[in-house]
Order: C-alpha cells, then structure tokens, then sequence
C-alpha cells in the first residue's frame, strides 16, 4: 500500500487498461447496433431467443440481469419493432414465453456478425494463441469471481 502522500498512476491498473478498452470496444459495437435500430440490452435479449425456440420470462431476466419489469418493458419495445412476440403457456395467461419474429430471427445473424467484425477490429491483430489466451485469462477471472450476469449497458 503507498504512504499517504503517494498515490498510484491509473495507468499502473489493470482495471484502468480494462475499463480503457472495454469502453472503446463496447462504444464502437453500441453505435452499430444503434445504426441498425437495436440497443445493446436488446441485442443481448434478441441472441438469448435465438439460441432457443421459445423463452420464458425467468430465463430472459437471468440472462439479462435485470428486473422483471425491466426485462418486460425491453421485451415489450422488441413487440413494437416486431422482432419478438410473446405467446400465453397456461388458459389463464399468466405464464408465457417470449419468441422472435421472422424478423427478428433474420436480424441476429446480421447483429453476430456486427458483433465479429467488432472483435476483429479490436483483436484481430493478435494472433490465434494469443487471442485464446486472452480469452481464458478473462473467462478463469469471470470464474473465480463468480460474475453471471450478462452486461448490457
């Protein structure tokens, strides 16, 4: 710990360089998806749906992180654009699942691939192992700290 009188630069911090470049790399992707219409909670939710049929409320708001009326206003604003609909499980309606429109279905490869030129744009100078590397190194810290919620802001 320094003394009183002294104090660490950032730029001795691995969370300064993170912060730095998770900024830049999150900025350039968000305007991206705001040039196509979509937020980037709502790029988050739209993926969540594609890798499932249909998805329900609970799973939607883990993946998201947020409240459940959060999770249903971001779902409601998906309705609006027609890329998601939801669909009532049980007679009473209280229970439903939330799928992606065609629309939506076609939109979230365009999204991926924003996502992989976004990557590429930032990592593609690094080469294969040093990409992997980088990649286990911030999945073992996600691991052992035990981080589940997704970020979407």
């Amino acid at each position: 710990m320094p003394a009183s009188d002294e104090a660490s630069a950032l730029e001795a911090h691995l969370g300064f360089w993170l912060r730095f470049l998770s900024n830049h790399v999150s900025a350039r992707f968000q305007r991206q998806l705001e040039a196509q219409g979509v937020s980037v909670a709502e790029w988050v939710a739209l993926r969540t749906l594609w890798a499932d049929e249909e998805t329900g409320h609970a799973r939607l708001i883990q993946a998201l992180g947020m409240t459940k009326g959060a999770t249903s206003k971001l779902v409601s604003r998906l309705e609006q654009k027609g890329l998601a609909h939801r669909r009532s499980d049980r007679a009473d309606g209280r229970e439903q699942s939330i799928l992606l429109s065609p629309s939506g279905r076609a939109l979230v490869p365009l999204l991926a691939a924003l996502a992989d030129a976004n990557d590429e744009y930032f990592f593609g100078h690094l080469g294969a192992r040093q990409r992997q590397a980088l990649m286990e190194t911030l999945q073992g810290l996600v691991r052992h700290h035990r981080l589940e919620s997704l970020p979407t802001a």
